[in-house]
C-alpha cells in the first residue's frame, strides 16, 4: 500500500505579520506502509522565541495538533508515538518525522508559526 501525504503551508493569525512565514516546498509525498518520512518546514519570523506547530488534517476533517515545539526550549528531543519534530535553530526549520507509516497517516500536514486551530471545530456537510 502506498501512503499519500500532502504538505500545505499557512500562517493565519492576527499576530501573523508580513515578515512571518513558513515554507514547505516538498509538496506531495508518496511512501509505502512501514516507511519513515520527513516533511520539511522552514520558517521566517521576527519573533525571537516562536512556537512551531504541526497539524494533520484528514479528508473532510478539521486539523488536529500533532506536535508543538518551542524555539528556545532545551527539550526538543521528546518523541510522541511515531511523530517527532525538532527545531533546528541554525537552519530555522522544524521537520516532522513520521515513523512506521500507516495507511491512516494519509492526510494534509500543516506547519504553522501560530496556533491556528482552537476549540473543537468539526466539519458538517449541509445537505
Amino acid at each position: 500500500l502506498l501512503i499519500h501525504l500532502f504538505l500545505c503551508m499557512f500562517c493565519s493569525s492576527s499576530e501573523c505579520k508580513g515578515e512571518d512565514k513558513v515554507i514547505q516546498e516538498q509538496g506531495d509525498v508518496i511512501a509505502a506502509e512501514g516507511d519513515t518520512v520527513t516533511l520539511g518546514c522552514r520558517f521566517e519570523t521576527s519573533d525571537a522565541s516562536p512556537t512551531l506547530f504541526w497539524y494533520k488534517q484528514k479528508k473532510n476533517g478539521s486539523p488536529k495538533l500533532l506536535v508543538q515545539r518551542f524555539f528556545l526550549s532545551a527539550d526538543n528531543s521528546e518523541a510522541k508515538d511515531r511523530f517527532d519534530a525538532k527545531v533546528d535553530k541554525k537552519e530555522k526549520s522544524v521537520p516532522l518525522k513520521i515513523q512506521k507509516l500507516q495507511l491512516s497517516d494519509s492526510a494534509v500536514y500543516y506547519c504553522a508559526l501560530q496556533p491556528t486551530v482552537t476549540g473543537n471545530s468539526e466539519f458538517k456537510n449541509r445537505d
